[in-house]
């Protein structure tokens, strides 16, 4: 309330016309103070010379009161020496000499004295004026005349009396005036004030409405012209932000914003995406604060000395090592001292896997394809060479021959259903399919190898299993390629045991189970890719590809099922096949 502006200026402008109103008054009853002043004076002094010209003294003293009575005021005659010959108010007797009075000394050095007092004969101040009597150059006397101002005093208080009624009456039309005047400055200044704090809001305030052709007017048109543009550079602001993050959000593209001081500022869902959870909490931190990661605090720092875009290939060191091609630039258009840094992160590390993938594929196929075509071409070359004759050798060297091709065709087979699997051209025929039947005729597949190695196959399937619903070739390939690489792993006179039971989640699990070599912890995880062989030479030797596991976990995954491997090394594996149970709604 204090800071208003209305009562600013509604304040301001009635002190001005107070103090108007005083000085004016005050001046005015010094005026007309000094004028009664005037007249009086002239008015004794007329009196005094015509005093003055009166023949003798005892003259005047014989009409002093009858000249009091004229001049209404009191006549004192004096003698050279300042005693008081004659008075027309008082006793000669009581007063004192008068020589020395202001008045006195005045009229004997100027030829007329005047002074204003207070009287100890009447007790009010008076007006005295006093004038010399002579004859020729010599004073014999001064005559004086007084006047109380008691009419002075009572002008001078009627007068202010007047003022004041007057101030009154202007002080009130002063106070309306001013308040109507105060009003209209200040209303439009309220209605900015108004408009601009709905603006500030957030709210649309509109148009700002003042009829006035001053100042108050042109600057509400110059507010609504800068309204306008402002709108529109808003809404042009928000379009550009709405753009820019909607590419941000559809960039599959880690993007960070760094300010002045390298601190992350902001980050899109694509970061969000590719952190783990040790790095999603980021914002407003710097980027070793961040990463923790030398090689980006580097390419920062290259980026910081040089000005130039940097694009460097970062690995962050996690336990699963997480690849990154950052690209380090700056965010043109900004002002200076308000630079920012934007970063790019472009995750590879899929596509580092895959490189490493495809790089041991070609390694492993070609090694897998050479050594059978070496011992084909070898063997086939010697029999060239004249062994053919020999029908014993010739007859050995065939069958290896053929061994490889088996081996050769089986290679082709297995990579064939990888690439159907992998390319989704793979056909299934699914069925409502008996699990106790797809184990019966798999151990019969492989009952041949595990009586050689002497190995006992246990089987343990309850009556009341659930159905499930599958491809039965498939089913019976996938079954086949575990119990046989059971068989191959486990020494002689070991033990295979196969469970089935009904999980009551809705799936059927299949564990078998070996009591092989086992396999350690940390190649569990790698069992699925191509050509991978824990004991790589046992694995040629016993005849395997290196793809039954691939092909495996390829046919359970487009069948809805998982593969679970456990191991423990010289202790045996665990292998557990999990299929959804068979459901109409699968049908549909």
């Amino acid at each position: 309330m204090k800071n208003s502006l209305f009562y600013k200026v509604f304040g301001t402008y009635l002190i001005i016309t107070l103090i108007a109103m005083v000085v004016i008054g005050f001046y005015a009853t010094q005026q007309i103070q000094s004028k009664l002043l005037e007249r009086i004076d002239t008015e004794l002094t007329s009196f005094a010379r015509m005093i003055q010209i009166s023949p003798s003294q005892s003259k005047i003293i014989s009409d002093i009161d009858t000249v009091s009575k004229i001049s209404d005021s009191r006549i004192t005659l004096i003698d050279a020496r300042g005693v008081v010959l004659a008075d027309s108010d008082g006793q000669v007797s009581d007063m004192d000499n008068h020589l020395n009075r202001p008045e006195i000394q005045e009229a004997r050095v100027r030829g007329k004295g005047r002074s204003e007092r207070f009287s100890d004969t009447l007790r009010i101040n008076t007006l005295y004026i006093a004038v010399p009597i002579k004859e020729g150059p010599e004073i014999k006397g001064y005559v004086r005349l007084a006047r109380p101002l008691t009419e002075v005093r009572h002008y001078v208080r009627e007068i202010n009396l007047l003022i004041l009624e007057s101030f009154i009456v202007v002080g009130i039309l002063s106070f309306l005036i001013a308040f109507i005047f105060t009003s209209r400055l200040t209303s439009p200044i309220h209605e900015m004030e108004r408009f601009t704090e709905r603006l500030r809001e957030g709210e649309d305030p509109g148009s700002l409405m003042i009829n006035s052709s001053d100042e108050t007017g042109r600057l509400a048109r110059n507010i609504n012209f800068m309204m306008m543009e402002l709108k529109e550079k808003i809404q042009f602001a928000h379009e550009e932000k709405g753009k820019l993050e909607s590419v941000l959000a559809s960039m599959g593209d880690g993007i960070l914003l760094l300010d002045t001081d390298d601190r992350i500022v902001a980050i899109n869902d694509a970061s969000k995406k590719i952190f783990t959870a040790r790095f999603r909490d980021i914002v407003g931190k710097t980027l070793i604060e961040a990463f923790r990661n030398v090689d980006m605090q580097k390419a920062l720092d290259h980026f910081k000395d040089t000005g130039t875009p940097v694009s460097r290939e970062i690995i962050l060191e996690e336990e699963d090592q997480m690849a990154l091609d950052v690209t380090i630039s700056p965010v043109r258009g900004l002002p200076e001292g308000k630079e920012k840094t934007v970063i790019v992160l472009h995750e590879v590390t899929r596509l580092k896997k895959l490189e490493k993938v495809r790089a041991d594929f070609v390694a492993n196929v070609t090694h897998e394809i050479k050594t059978p075509l070496t011992a084909i071409l070898g063997f086939i070359e010697t029999l060239e060479g004249g062994a053919i004759d020999d029908k014993k050798t010739a007859k050995k060297f065939l069958h290896t021959i053929h061994e490889n091709a088996e081996r050769l065709d089986r290679l082709v087979d297995d990579l064939l259903i990888i690439s159907d699997a992998e390319l989704g051209d793979m056909h299934f025929s699914f069925e409502t399919v008996s699990l106790d039947g797809i184990i019966e005729n798999a151990l019969t597949v492989i009952e041949k190898k595990a009586s050689e190695k002497r190995i006992v196959m246990e089987k343990t399937i309850p009556n009341d299993l659930p159905s499930i619903w599958g491809d039965r070739d498939r089913l019976h390939q996938i079954m086949v390629n575990v119990l046989d690489n059971a068989v191959k792993f486990t020494p002689d006179a070991g033990s295979i045991s196969i469970k089935a039971l009904d999980g009551k989640d809705g799936n059927v699990y299949i564990e078998i189970s070996d009591t092989g070599i086992g396999i350690p912890k940390g190649e569990i995880p790698r069992l699925g890719e191509r050509f991978y062989r824990v004991d790589k030479t046992r694995s040629r030797k016993l005849g395997g590809t290196g793809l039954g596991l691939s092909i495996v976990k390829h046919l359970i995954t487009a069948l809805g099922g998982k593969l679970v491997i456990q191991s423990q090394l010289g202790r045996g594996t665990t292998v557990s096949l999990i299929f959804p149970t068979y459901r109409e709604d699968l049908t549909a």
